[in-house]
């Protein structure tokens, strides 16, 4: 079957192909943050996983959208990526900013935030940190090229990690790796990315994808 994330319309996200499935907690360390492994989760061919926040057996689907009335509506804006994002430069390093922010923070280094490494991307060892850090945000929202053009993305095999923040004392969106397609519940394809986050709280304003909307409203999968 093949790998795929398809948008059930008012319901969760049916995921095909063997997708593996994990759990990762994110933790800081020093000024910056990194992944730890969390709970087991089971695996399948086929999973559902819930998108309205409600669901009692996160992160899948327990059917709590149809009493609940979720609707889910979709409000993102598909255009292309480098359509939509800002392009900011810096003297050895540019960057793509499209504002697609999950609160992971990874785009913090001990050296400073991803924006502050680019500006100062003339030493290399800040251009070095300014890649780390855009390519560790997991929404994609930043994507870190170099003055050929040439974009710095890390080799993600096809996988969804379920992430927690504790650290916000909340449960994160759906880290979505190595370009799965995701088809919208109208139908139509959204860019294949190698990394976006998709909202699991069902708050977030701009479905599907996370909006950090989960930190606000105090979103946690497990009570």
């Amino acid at each position: 079957m093949k790998v795929k994330i398809k948008i059930v319309p008012k319901g969760p996200y049916l995921v095909t192909g063997g997708v593996p499935l994990s759990e990762k907690i994110i933790e800081p360390d020093g000024k910056k943050y990194v992944y730890k492994e969390g709970r087991d989760l089971s695996q399948g061919e086929t999973y559902a996983l819930c998108r309205c926040g409600r669901s009692k057996n996160p992160p899948f689907c327990d059917g709590a959208h149809t009493a609940a009335g979720f609707t889910g509506e979709e409000t993102a804006d598909n255009a292309p990526f480098t359509d939509r994002a800002e392009l900011l430069r810096g003297p050895d390093l540019d960057m793509y900013d499209d504002g697609r922010c999950a609160f992971a923070r990874f785009c913090h280094r001990d050296r400073g935030d991803a924006w502050e490494l680019v500006e100062k991307s003339g030493n290399p060892a800040n251009r070095r940190e300014a890649v780390i850090a855009a390519s560790e945000c997991p929404a994609g929202r930043l994507r870190a090229v170099s003055k050929s053009g040439k974009a710095y993305e890390p080799a993600y095999d096809p996988a969804i990690d379920v992430l927690q923040d504790p650290d916000r004392d909340v449960s994160g969106g759906l880290f979505v790796k190595g370009g799965i397609p995701i088809e919208s519940a109208k139908g139509f394809a959204y860019e294949a990315q190698n990394r976006v986050v998709l909202c699991r709280c069902g708050a977030s304003r701009n479905k599907p994808f996370c909006d950090a909307s989960h930190v606000d409203i105090g979103y946690r999968d497990r009570k």
